[in-house]
């Protein structure tokens, strides 16, 4: 019904409009002034008052990209995106989205605008826009703001402003077909769409329209090299950072389809005690993960299961258009429909009869291995009598029991397949009044609603009744048989109970996976409600030129809500507990704007403008806030123009920084406890000795915490928000220069320093940091820690079972660098050449983790290189044309949390540079271009991380840090464009 209704409505929109572009006869009078970039202000010629990058849309077409994010990623100023198609496999949701991050201040603090106005948020909760609903042929060109601009465009704009501007006219039809691979075979590229357009014959009204569809192929963990097999970085097995980029493999999961059985609960999780696992053939013999010794593993390979990109299909829908109805006066609309289905894929689920993984047992991890029925103790049939022999009665009822880890393959892999539908329809009408005002409202709504089956999950209450079993001694089911097993529930039996044998490989029936398999739904609706309007204009002169001013308000309300099924909600499908959120907010926002030229044609004074703006908003949830900026533009000569802002910017906390309630996950932690011993003084041993189940595990192991694979590999922990979090507040400032030599026309160079600095920022704690504060700072962190006290089946006493986190102000950010830009073009030989350099230094970027911490800097860090560039050039001559990229990202280090870990010093371990190339051939005859592309031409590999993520960065499964370095490889294309 979703998808029906808004593609009628679009459709009709497209026809409607042609039908008045067809009928229009009035003309409408040119209207030289233009909005200047980064700004609501129309002058004529004026410039940027803060710095500004722009891409066109001939950028767009010669780098072949599938969406617009794929191709703002290579810009310097852009940081590693919080979601994209090569970090998300392991998402619960919005897998596949596509964001972006200026300046590495998170993704909720860059504003993503399409013609400067709000849209639809892709991602339940924030403000983040899926860059995969914006069609990359609609697009005229991305202009990217970077420092805080809230006063001009509103809350989010911490780090800056990405907006989109649409095309305003086409004529014709377009058709653009394209096909690719990479070398590998797969990452499989298919794209078509269709452009077409309408002009009145005066020119003063037009529709336009475009219709896409495309579809990016999987690439899998397995196909890659360095990545076919789990492995760890050996350092964390030796405790030498010298060993961070050497890797043991395998190193494999514990969590086996044959199932580990644990018999001696009170020595297995530490490694000394008794458990036992099967064969190929389902004979019972001792655990050997890894296969040491040359010995078969008996461990599983979760890499022959990840994905590293998931695949995306999308198909898109936009049209906008303009229709004048009187002199001046013209009505205009935008509308959108983007339909994308992703698919993640990764290994089966390991279930465990402990907690920290949705246990069927989560108070002590021990199941039953015989039941007292009347007078009788029967054991389950289904567990192999060498198995039961060995079994003993920890828990002190008179029962034999077990604890057991198992991986589900018999349900399948995990994944899930989300639908996502995006609507947006946007309309107004703007004119000029008296030739001087120019006004502009507009009222629009917005929609994104999801719709995702998860697969491998099952019903935990089922299976705990299915795992609980008895021979039918009474022949309760009326066959003959006394010992076949039934459930030992007889209303669990009345509901379909099948019993399920978990021992060995391949076991559960056919008719227990039924009873058990409980698929998981996700059904999310984000909406958004806005309307503005502004007036601007010129209405007097100053002795140094005319002065703009803009004023206008803004309305918005954003709802949003996240709803998994119940069993999800609370977490009984063996998966993260996530219960439902929901929350709107509503805001009321003015603003106005001015531009004041000051002095002109003087000595050493060619011109010196102010340009200054205010915004007051009311928000249902924090109150009032307030932002604003002040700069100046001082050209000394006509080949140089200085220029500076200075800014306060807010950011009011989303839905999901306030609403949500708290919902489990699984983080990648270090244990500072790991390794310490009993004769450890200091206040680290001290600290850990205190708990428990850390001291029983000392004595248990020679006097040394120490963790096992099962410890190693995974911790429990819930993330909440906070209804009481309040706005966060950022200053800002830019000072740069603008040169454009006389004496080299075609050349412009552009230096820019920016610093911005975040005060109260809304931030989650990060896990490590409670951790190290815990145990060698501030002890009021500990109440976020809970520690096993005893063993439970595969994990060790006092390993972690929970390190929670939760939203507040207690944060800061900073950044602080510069921005290079050099542009030049010149005819050179028979063609033309055309060269765009983009470098950004980053000197300072650090976050404050929590209110009173001393700041932790992540400049120079993986995915926060100190160094990057982007170098495009260009030659065309005749109908031939070659464009490159070559990207650069510096060398950086591991995270100096991390290294601390290991006892080394911030920066002493580093990873490499990396340099891409991606190149694109075209031929041009007549009105069809025929295109060539390469992606990463040179094959650059990235740097290796360990797959299970633990060095800091690295994405689970990829082997790398996917969403800063190509963990693909070398991808060619071939296209061709028509022009009809």
């Amino acid at each position: 019904m979703f998808q029906k209704t808004k593609v009628g409505l679009a459709a009709a929109m497209l026809v409607g409009g042609a039908g008045l572009v067809a009928g229009a006869a009035q003309a409408q009078s040119t209207d030289q002034r233009v909005e200047i970039t980064g700004s609501r202000i129309l002058s004529i010629g004026a410039q940027s008052p803060a710095p500004i990058q722009v891409l066109t849309s001939e950028d767009i077409a010669k780098s072949g990209v599938a969406n617009v994010q794929e191709l703002l990623l290579k810009l310097p100023s852009l940081g590693q995106p919080a979601i994209s198609r090569t970090n998300s496999n392991f998402s619960t949701a919005s897998a596949g989205v596509a964001t972006v991050d200026l300046r590495d201040l998170g993704t909720d603090r860059t504003l993503v605008l399409v013609n400067g106005r709000r849209y639809i948020a892709g991602v339940p909760g924030s403000a983040a826009v899926d860059l995969n609903t914006i069609p990359t042929d609609f697009v005229e060109r991305v202009e990217i703001l970077t420092g805080g601009a809230s006063a001009t465009y509103g809350s989010d704009a911490m780090a800056g402003v990405v907006n989109i501007i649409l095309k305003k006219a086409f004529t014709g039809v377009t058709i653009d077909v394209q096909y690719g691979e990479s070398e590998k075979g797969d990452d499989k590229k298919g794209k078509a769409s269709v452009t077409t357009g309408l002009v009145s014959a005066d020119g003063r009204s037009h529709v336009m329209a475009h219709f896409g569809y495309s579809k990016q192929g999987a690439v899998f963990s397995k196909d890659r090299a360095g990545n076919e097999v789990d492995n760890i970085s050996t350092a964390f097995l030796t405790g030498d950072a010298a060993d961070l980029f050497n890797f043991t493999t395998p190193f494999l999961s514990s969590f086996s389809p044959r199932g580990r059985i644990f018999f001696d609960t009170n020595g297995a999780a530490a490694g000394g005690g008794t458990s036992r696992t099967f064969d190929a053939q389902g004979n019972i013999i001792t655990v050997n993960t890894n296969g040491a010794g040359g010995a078969t593993p008996t461990g599983f390979n979760r890499q022959e299961f990840r994905t590293i990109a998931i695949p995306t299909e999308r198909y898109l829908f936009a049209t906008k258009g303009e229709v004048a109805f009187a002199e001046n006066h013209s009505v205009f609309f935008e509308g959108n429909y983007a339909q994308t289905q992703t698919r993640t894929r990764l290994e089966p689920f390991p279930m465990d009869s402990a907690d920290g993984t949705g246990g069927l047992y989560p108070a002590t991890g021990i199941g039953p291995a015989e039941f007292r029925v009347g007078a009788q103790i029967l054991a389950n049939p289904l567990i192999p009598a060498g198995l039961l022999a060995l079994m003993t009665d920890t828990d002190g009822d008179g029962l034999k029991d077990y604890s057991f880890t198992r991986r589900l393959s018999e349900f399948g892999n995990r994944g899930n397949v989300a639908d996502r539908d995006t609507f947006r329809a946007l309309a107004g009408i703007k004119g000029t009044v008296a030739k001087v005002w120019d006004y502009e409202w507009f009222l629009g709504y917005g929609a994104t609603k999801e719709s995702q089956v998860s697969s491998g999950q099952v019903n935990v209450l089922n299976f705990r009744n299915a795992m609980e079993a008895i021979p039918d001694v009474n022949d309760i089911d009326g066959d003959g048989n006394l010992t076949e097993a039934i459930c030992i529930d007889a209303q669990a039996r009345t509901q379909g109970c099948v019993p399920a044998n978990i021992f060995g490989a391949g076991n559960i029936s056919a008719a227990a996976l039924q009873y058990i398999t409980a698929p998981g739904l996700l059904a999310t609706f984000t909406s958004q409600k806005q309307t503005g309007g502004i007036v601007r204009g010129e209405p007097f002169s100053g002795p140094a030129g005319p002065v703009s001013l803009a004023a206008g308000f803004e309305w918005r309300e954003e709802f949003s809500r996240s709803e998994f099924d119940p069993l999800q909600q609370a977490g009984l499908n063996a998966g993260n507990a996530i219960p439902r959120t929901e929350g709107e907010f509503h805001v009321s926002e003015v603003y106005g704007e001015v531009r004041v030229p000051l002095l002109k044609n003087l000595p050493g004074v060619r011109s010196l403008v102010f340009n200054g703006a205010l915004r007051g908003a009311n928000y249902s949830t924090v109150g009032s806030v307030s932002s604003w900026t002040a700069g100046l533009e001082w050209s000394p000569m006509a080949d140089l123009r200085i220029r500076g802002t200075s800014a306060q910017s807010t950011r009011a906390p989303n839905i999901n920084e306030l609403f949500s309630p708290p919902s489990q996950n699984f983080p990648q932690v270090l244990d500072p406890c790991d390794g310490v011993t009993l004769a450890d003084t200091s206040t680290l041993g001290q600290r850990c000795r205190a708990a428990p189940g850390v001291l029983a595990n000392m004595n248990a192991n020679g006097g040394v915490f120490t963790l096992n694979q099962a410890d190693l590999q995974g911790t429990s922990g819930f993330d909440r928000g906070n209804p009481l979090v309040q706005e966060e507040v950022g200053k800002s400032w830019t000072l740069g220069i603008v040169y454009t030599p006389s004496f080299m026309r075609n050349l412009s160079v552009e230096l820019d320093f920016f610093n911005i600095d975040i005060k109260d920022a809304i931030v989650s704690t990060p896990r490590q940091f409670l951790l190290n504060q815990c145990y060698t700072g501030d002890t009021s962190f500990c109440q976020f820690i809970t520690r096993r006290p005893a063993n439970v089946g595969a994990n060790s006493a006092g390993s972690l079972a929970r390190v929670d986190t939760a939203v507040s102000n207690s944060g800061g950010l900073t950044s602080e660098g510069f921005d290079l830009t050099l542009n030049y073009a010149e005819r050179i030989g028979p063609g033309r050449l055309n060269s765009r350099l983009a470098y950004t230094r980053l000197e300072k970027g650090s976050v404050v983790p929590a209110a009173g911490s001393a700041p932790d800097p992540y400049a120079g860090e993986v995915g926060a290189a100190k160094d990057k560039f982007a170098l495009s050039l260009g030659y065309s001559m005749g109908p031939f044309s070659v464009a490159t990229t070559t990207t650069y990202i510096g060398k950086s280090a591991i995270d100096d949390q991390l290294l601390a870990e290991f006892g080394v010093p911030a920066g002493s371990i580093t990873v490499p540079a990396k340099t891409y190339l991606d190149l694109q051939l075209n031929y041009t005859l007549g009105k069809s271009t025929f295109y060539f592309g390469m992606d990463n031409a040179l094959g650059t590999k990235p740097p290796r991380f360990d797959t299970n993520a633990l060095i800091t960065g690295a994405s689970t499964g990829t082997g790398t840090a996917s969403d800063v370095y190509d963990a693909i490889g070398r991808r060619y294309y071939v296209g061709v464009r028509l022009a009809l």
